[in-house]
Order: structure tokens, then sequence, then C-alpha cells
């Protein structure tokens, strides 16, 4: 079976085509690489990959991936899985390079797809984020229902999953929306610390300057936040279930802790103390504006504060029946915080673990 993967050796894409190897020793995968990172790409092959991984330099953004015609050809005969991975997930990336890598490069893929001879499905990692300002509770089937959204990440990744959602009829496809995800919930081992962990580096700032450490979540507000071993096995598990077909399935914490509470578990863990005030979340934003303030906040931007005070839940029954048929299920955040925090101060200080690091 030829499995075509897009994000590879990102932070999910390299586990997951670990994964899918080790599930069946007939695959082979084929993964489109930027080619900056080619040459890591083809490292990582072959650690983990036993002659069964082919980087293809390409850009998703091209609409025949800039691939060489034979290549292109080739992966439309033989093509039996796609795994789309590949977006843009910066908060705060401007809407063009937004635009043409999560929507026009979406679109090339299905393009793909929809030639592929073979094609048994598509595998489309959304985000649970395409709600946007939704508040309340939001259900898989739900999609276009008038809402706002927060960044521009969102705003492409909704438009990319409603073209996703128009070729149905013509690529059959599972769409899988992820909350935040963070290191794996064994060992903690993640790629950067960015997103959640803009929260660990305030604390540690707050530790090394002994200064009192600030809560900025609002108690009302969940956090949503899976360990990316939980969503690797997901994806993994659903190729060989067929009632996930033209499914979308929310791969979120189904009973996720407050957003103030996420912070205190990691400030006690961290610290061994919690927070000893709270800043209300508009005037965090608005000093976020100061650098001397961002510096003292270990460089958290605005955009991610938005997400601690957003009122919203995700429901999960679709995503359930699913896991449950593998046995498996969202971790809580309370049952891997150690590991997280473990993983994070033993590597704090290494720049390769920075945001927008290599």
């Amino acid at each position: 079976m030829l499995i075509l993967v897009t994000g590879f050796p990102g932070f999910i894409g390299k586990r997951l085509v670990a994964k899918l190897l080790a599930n069946d020793p007939d695959a082979r995968i084929t993964a489109v690489v930027e080619p900056r990172m080619a040459a890591h790409a083809e490292t990582v092959a072959a650690e983990i990959g036993d002659g069964r991984v082919e980087v293809l330099p390409g850009d998703i953004a091209d609409r025949r991936l800039a691939l060489a015609s034979n290549d292109y050809e080739r992966l439309i005969a033989e093509t039996e899985l796609v795994y789309h991975l590949a977006a843009i997930y910066d908060l705060a990336v401007p809407i063009e390079l937004a635009q043409k890598v999560n929507v026009e490069g979406t679109g090339n893929v299905l393009a793909l797809c929809d030639r592929c001879e073979r094609l048994e499905r598509l595998h489309y990692v959304s985000t649970a984020y395409v709600a946007g300002e939704r508040t309340g509770i939001v259900y898989e089937h739900e999609l276009a229902l008038g809402q706002a959204f927060k960044n521009h990440y969102e705003s492409t990744k909704f438009q990319a999953e409603v073209w996703v959602r128009e070729a149905l009829d013509r690529v059959p496809a599972t769409i899988y929306r992820p909350a935040i995800v963070v290191g794996d919930s064994r060992t903690g081992e993640t790629q950067k610390f960015d997103g959640p962990y803009y929260m660990l580096r305030s604390i540690a700032v707050a530790e090394r300057r002994r200064m009192p450490i600030a809560q900025y979540g609002r108690s009302e507000a969940t956090f949503n936040v899976v360990p990316v071993d939980f969503i690797v096995d997901a994806l993994a598990a659903a190729p060989g279930d067929p009632e996930t077909a033209g499914e979308t399935l929310h791969l979120v914490d189904p009973q996720p802790v407050a957003a103030s509470e996420v912070l205190a578990l990691l400030a006690h863990e961290y610290a061994g103390r919690g927070p000893s005030y709270r800043l209300p979340p508009r005037l965090v934003m608005r000093l976020l504006r100061s650098k001397r303030v961002r510096d003292a906040f270990a460089g958290v931007p605005s955009e991610a504060i938005r997400y601690l005070n957003h009122p919203v839940r995700f429901d999960t029954r679709r995503a359930d029946a699913l896991l449950e048929r593998h046995g498996l299920r969202a971790p809580s955040f309370e049952d891997y915080v150690e590991p997280i925090v473990r993983f994070f101060c033993d590597n704090e200080d290494d720049p390769a673990f920075r945001p927008g690091a290599g």
C-alpha cells in the first residue's frame, strides 16, 4: 500500500509515519517535503523507515505540488491513502501566506486525490478552531454558522475544510479536528516550546526573578489540549475503520480543564507554588503590546491569550465511537502534566526548542 503524506517530518507527521509503518509491514510512504526540509526529512526517513519512506521535495502551494511529471503521475497511479497534515500553524501568520498554504495547498492536494486511480481515503487534519469565535458547544457535523475568527490561521483552515467537504462526492475523506497539541503524554517530548508552553515559559521567568506568578486565564473558559501520541494513535486507527468515511471527528479532551486550572497545574509542577494574583484578560492583551511586558511574560504573543479566555466546548460523540472501538481515549491533562513539565525543565535552555528555531 502506498500512502502519501504531507507535513513530514513535522511534530505529528514524523510520529504518524512511524506508526503507519509499524501497523502495516506492507505499507510504503511517499512524503512530499519542502525543499528546505528535504535533507532533514531524509535523515528522519532513514531512522524510522527501514527503506520504506520516499522523500519527494515539493511544494503543496504549487498546482502539481512542484513535482516532476513522472513522480506526479506515479502518485496518481499508485496512491491508496493520503494524509494531508501540512499547514501554517502560526497564529500570527499573514493572510497571504495562510491562504497560499492552508487553502490553496489543500486545494492542490484535493486535485491530486481526485485523479488518484486507487484512492481509498483522504485523511485531512483540520483544527477544532475552525469554530472561530463561537461559544458554547460546537458539534462535529457543524462548520459554517456565520462565525468570525480570531486570526488568519483559523479562517484559512475553515476555508480549507469547506473545500474538503465540498469534494466528498469525488474524494472520500475523513476530517480530523485536533485541539491544541502538546508533547507526548508519557515522555513529554515535543518539538517547540510555543503555544501552551508560553505559560510554562512565563512561570519559569517569574521563578528565576523570584516574582509572583500571574494568573491570566478566565476561570469559566476551558483550555483544550491533547498530547501528540493520542492524535497519532487516532489518525493511525482510522484507515481500517470504514465507518469513519465522510466523518468529521473532534480529537479533543472531552472533559477539558479550566484555563485557570491549566496554569495552576503547570505552576505547581514547575515551581511548587500557584499563581498569587490575577490579571484581567483584556488588560494582559493591552500590556503585551509593550516589549518590556512581553519579555516579562517570556514573549507570549497576545494571540495566544485569547485561547485562554474563550468559553467553548467541543462535542465528541462521533470521535468517541471511533476511539472506543480501538481502545483509545484522550487522557486528562492532570494525568500527564508531570512529564510535560519534566521535559520542559530538561530542555528549556536549549535554543532548538525556542519558537521560530529550526
